[in-house]
This record gives C-alpha cells, structure tokens and sequence, in this order.
C-alpha cells in the first residue's frame, strides 16, 4: 500500500481477496461493468449515504480512473472511515484481466 495526497492507495493487486469495494461511478457506469460483490455509492450521493460504508474495516474506493475516489477517500478519511483509494480505477482493473459483470445483460465493460 502506498499513498497519494497523504491518504491510502493501493493498486488493484494489492487488494486483499474478500475486501470491501466500494463503487463511487455514476449509474450507467455502474450498470455496463463493475467488481462482482461490491458496493456501489455513487459520489453524488456519499454525503447522504455514508453511514451505508463499513466502518469497521479498510474499504477500497474504486471509480473509472482514480479521481472520484481520491475524493470519496479524502471525504471518507475525515470522518473516521478507513478507505483506500484504488489507483487507476475501474480501468486498471480491466488493463489487468481482471473479472467485471454487467448489469445490463450486455457484455460487461468499462465506461
């Protein structure tokens, strides 16, 4: 694990099998392709929804390319949560073969 702007980041083999994801993307995005098994909390609305992360655990914050979740993490970090942000997104997930599903019954992809 590293860090970015003082917070926790991690690449995406650095997490740990049965590790909390959490999804900051928008809805479309959410629906064409995501992590199989994680949460998903739009940005827009993790002020309202905080209190739905866990708190009691490192929860890994994953959007499209690493900028929402930087952000979802900062926020998160502020009031007692321990998220880390996942470098390179839902991108570097894909880049390195890893498994996504879909929502849509399309084939599942990154948008």
């Amino acid at each position: 694990m590293d860090t970015v702007n003082n917070l926790p980041s991690a690449t995406v083999d650095e997490i740990p099998e049965g590790a909390p994801v959490l999804d900051v993307r928008e809805q479309n995005e959410w629906d064409a392709g995501h992590i199989e098994g994680a949460q998903h909390l739009p940005l827009s609305q993790l002020a309202e929804r905080a209190e739905e992360v866990p708190l009691d655990q490192d929860v890994y914050v994953i959007c499209r390319s690493g900028g929402r979740s930087l952000r979802a993490t900062a926020y998160l970090a502020q009031y007692g949560y321990d998220p880390v942000n996942v470098l390179g997104g839902m991108g570097a997930w894909a880049d390195a073969g890893k498994p996504i599903v879909s929502e849509t019954g399309e084939t599942a992809r990154v948008l």
